[in-house]
């Protein structure tokens, strides 16, 4: 529906209820007069009653839940009374008068008491469900509508591509690995560091966020032309490289430097230079 339907809707439900309220505003004047009402009190009285029935309404339509629901009561429970009283003011002829002093609503003595005590207490429940609507509608809370959000399946990649998109910048593409050569896919991992160069428990080391360069095989050209040691061999050149040096100078990176090897076997090589002496020594004072 339009807004022009809603508000000819709207205008006819104000229009009903008003030409309603003149029609039961008749009948709640005569029976508060008929309980003792004075001029004034009378003729505000039909606003007490059906006043708070309007005001339930209201309330019906804005509240949620367990607040809805005892709108829906109080609205209900005048409604009932108001039908009461206007049914009481058509059986009594004497309520017709335009002047009634403490006339009777019922012939029969309880239904009488019955009705007057009702008809007595509508203003005083008017007070108390009034004010306690009121209260619930200042203090409702409408649920606000939850913000749209990616969908939970849908991966992350996708989402960045559309965020970018939208932003009309392009997304960056994607970093593929350079694949491993198979030489050293095929090398067996040695540790060569001791327990004492070790890093702290607890040590992260950062990750570069720099791309990785695709660096495949190495050309002929670029290889060193030294052909590759053994063990023997390097422990051999350490022996004769350091063979004047006493036990200080006696360190992994001048046997790096010395023969041009790796930091790792120059550790190696350090540790077994130094057991090597430490037996020759222990010999010389045996011998001693």
């Amino acid at each position: 529906m339009n807004r022009f339907g809603k508000g000819l809707l709207v205008a006819a439900l104000v229009g009903v209820v008003g030409m309603a309220f003149r029609v039961s505003w008749n009948a709640l004047r005569d029976v508060a007069t008929a309980t003792g009402a004075d001029e004034t009190a009378a003729f505000l009285y039909p606003f007490v009653v059906d006043g708070l029935m309007a005001l339930a309404l209201v309330a019906t339509l804005v509240l949620t839940d367990d607040a809805r629901r005892f709108a829906l009561r109080v609205l209900a429970a005048y409604t009932l009374a108001s039908l009461v009283l206007n049914y009481v003011h058509g059986l009594v002829p004497q309520l017709h008068d335009e002047v009634v002093d403490w006339g009777r609503l019922a012939d029969w003595d309880p239904a009488n008491w019955a009705l007057v005590l009702l008809a007595t207490s509508l203003p005083v429940g008017s007070i108390y469900f009034g004010s306690d609507l009121v209260a619930k509608v200042l203090h409702h809370r409408p649920v606000e509508a939850p913000t749209t959000t990616p969908n939970q399946d849908e991966s992350a990649e996708t989402y960045v591509n559309r965020s970018t998109a939208d932003l009309g910048v392009s997304a960056p593409a994607p970093i593929t690995p350079a694949p491993v050569p198979a030489e050293l896919e095929a090398a067996p991992a040695v540790s060569l560091v001791k327990s004492t160069d070790r890093a702290p428990v607890g040590a992260v080391a950062a990750e570069s966020t720099r791309p990785r360069r695709a660096t495949g095989r190495v050309p002929e050209a670029a290889r060193s032309s030294r052909p590759n040691r053994t063990a023997d061999q390097l422990l051999t050149e350490a022996r004769k490289a350091t063979k004047e040096w006493s036990d200080l100078e006696l360190t992994a990176e001048g046997i790096r430097r010395a023969i041009h090897t790796s930091p790792a076997k120059a550790r190696v090589l350090r540790d077994t230079l130094r057991s090597e002496r430490e037996q020759a020594a222990g010999t010389g004072e045996a011998a001693a």
